[in-house]
């Protein structure tokens, strides 16, 4: 499995259109472990380029802090499961924490 995350000076970011980075975690999901780590530049912020990039990347899970229903309904198009209102700011640790099925998420920080 193959998880991104949207991030901003190494931290996951509220907004998941302005992020700068994503951080790419490959994970073995039998032994909950991250196998590789890779930070990737965002291609910007254009209507329905990044999930047809991450898509393209063989990403399987989204963990964000917000973001807008349009986007989240192309996620789900290009069968891409999407994690909002992540409270963690460590875009590692929410990944662990998710696989361990304890990431504390809350409302989604996005308004769009």
């Amino acid at each position: 499995m193959r998880y991104a995350v949207p991030i901003v000076d190494g931290k996951l970011t509220e907004h998941f259109g302005h992020c700068s980075h994503f951080a790419f975690f490959d994970v073995d999901e039998t032994g909950n472990a991250i196998i590789k780590k890779e930070i990737l530049a965002s291609p910007g912020h254009e209507p329905g380029v990044l999930p047809t990039w991450l898509a393209e990347e063989g990403v399987s899970i989204v963990i964000a802090g917000g973001m807008g229903s349009r986007a989240q309904g192309l996620f789900r198009q290009n069968r891409i499961e999407v994690v909002i209102g992540t409270l963690e700011d460590d875009p590692e640790k929410a990944v662990l924490d998710y696989l361990r099925g304890t990431l504390a998420t809350g409302d989604n920080l996005c308004d769009h």
